[in-house]
């Protein structure tokens, strides 16, 4: 689970086509770093259509294949599950790249724990159960980064 990283605020401008803040860039870019660090490559990334997840997931996975999913934009916990029960089954290593409260609401439904989840923070949940069977405590919490940490 990633979220975009810090976006800037734009008066006029639509939610969905708010960009990176300079900051937002460089934690995205660090971001993907740490992930490929922590030994995860991402087969597939789900992302978000809005200006700032699409930008957070190019940053992060320069080399993946992202796929942009409306249904990420403004999705609550259990939709995101749904999309990602969806995933192809051959698929190991998969990123949701969207926005809170979801992503968060999700991390923690799917492996517990008690942290924040700022922009450009990630937390990497190891699941067993095929993607289709996923389900709330299903996961374990192999790693998390947050860039105001780290």
């Amino acid at each position: 689970m990633l979220r975009h990283a810090k976006a800037a605020q734009i008066a006029g401008l639509l939610d969905r086509e708010r960009p990176l803040t300079d900051r937002g860039e460089r934690d995205a870019e660090r971001a993907g770093d740490e992930i490929r660090a922590a030994g995860f490559t991402p087969e597939v990334v789900l992302c978000s259509p809005a200006m700032r997840t699409r930008r957070t997931a190019e940053l992060a996975f320069p080399d993946a294949e992202i796929s942009y999913e409306r249904d990420i934009y403004e999705a609550y916990s259990d939709e995101l599950l749904d999309l990602v029960r969806r995933c192809d089954p051959g698929l190991g290593t998969v990123v949701l790249c969207g926005h809170n409260p979801g992503v968060h609401e999700l991390a923690l439904g799917l492996a517990g724990g008690d942290y924040v989840f700022r922009p450009g923070a990630f937390a990497a949940i190891r699941v067993e159960p095929p993607w289709a069977e996923l389900s709330p405590g299903a996961g374990r919490l192999v790693t998390r980064w947050d860039p105001k940490e780290g």
